[in-house]
């Protein structure tokens, strides 16, 4: 009897591995055939690739300026032409582009980390920790994100941590409130309701039970919040928000220094502001991609 409950346990974990295998496996091909996420995917790719080799395939450096006229039109020896000071604008395009990974990566780990904390202790423990942290987190929701973000950096003073934190602060209370909706409806689960009537703490029931299968809507929202991130960075910087120095390569503090030659030089804001757009949309299309892919629901 004992050999037979065995193998039939050992039957039962076998299945749900297959089980599992499939449903992964099935999420895998459905993004594979997707193909606006695939074109979100290359995207991705080529912006990462960009910034990460811009030191190595940049054809000049970012604060190298050229003799001769300022504002000078693509051409064959400078492809994005030359901004105001001579300064190669491919090359400076492409330092942007790793400002503005840097930044927003670390500005979405920032508010997922946090939000992720908040959102488990909120769900895991609900009552009183309930109660206040979802006020603390209605009154940042309250608040536009973009003039949260500029208060924060009003009060801490200009720099890359700031403008990385305060960044991650408006995005917070959405991670937040996703953790935690996720936890609360499987607080009703068969195997955490299970877990508990044999004795397993609130801790140990968030922690081994909830949070593992509540992280994967928080990774597709970290990935179509990395694309507005990559905006509001922009945005941050057109405003004279962003890096303390003015020669720094970031594509808002470009966007203000073009802004003033849009008749004369059109082609500086062409080329930065679509290479924002090209971005924000790869980022968009891999994160609405996955989102379909991940979601039983929306199986095609």
């Amino acid at each position: 009897m004992s050999g037979a409950t065995i193998a039939a346990g050992g039957g039962k974990v076998a299945v749900e591995a297959r089980v599992s295998r499939g449903l992964w496996s099935d999420a895998y091909r459905r993004l594979l055939h997707n193909k606006p996420a695939m074109l979100g995917f290359v995207l991705i790719v080529l912006f990462i690739g960009v910034a990460v080799l811009a030191g190595v395939i940049a054809p000049y450096g970012p604060y190298e300026q050229r003799l001769g006229p300022s504002l000078q039109a693509p051409s064959a020896a400078h492809p994005f032409g030359l901004d105001k000071l001579g300064r190669d604008m491919l090359s400076r395009v492409m330092y942007g582009a790793q400002i503005s990974l840097q930044v927003g990566v670390i500005a979405v780990i920032m508010a997922l980390v946090m939000g992720a904390i908040i959102g488990s202790l909120a769900g895991g423990l609900g009552g009183l920790v309930d109660s206040v942290l979802m006020r603390i987190t209605d009154v940042l929701l309250a608040i536009p994100g973009i003039l949260l973000a500029i208060g924060i950096i009003a009060w801490l003073d200009r720099g890359m941590l700031q403008l990385m934190l305060a960044i991650a602060v408006t995005y917070v209370p959405i991670f937040a409130r996703l953790l935690r909706g996720s936890i609360l409806a499987l607080r009703e689960s068969d195997y955490v309701i299970a877990a508990g009537a044999v004795g397993a703490s609130k801790l140990r029931l968030l922690v081994r039970h909830m949070l593992p299968n509540a992280l994967t809507p928080l990774i597709v929202q970290a990935t179509l919040i990395l694309a507005t991130a990559i905006i509001d960075i922009a945005g941050l910087g057109f405003l004279g928000l962003g890096p303390p120095d003015p020669r720094t390569p970031e594509w808002g503090t470009m966007l203000v220094d073009a802004r003033r030659f849009l008749t004369a030089a059109p082609h500086i804001v062409f080329f930065v502001g679509g290479s924002i757009v090209i971005s924000a949309v790869g980022f968009n299309l891999l994160g609405d991609g996955l989102r379909e892919s991940l979601d039983p629901k929306l199986k095609r």
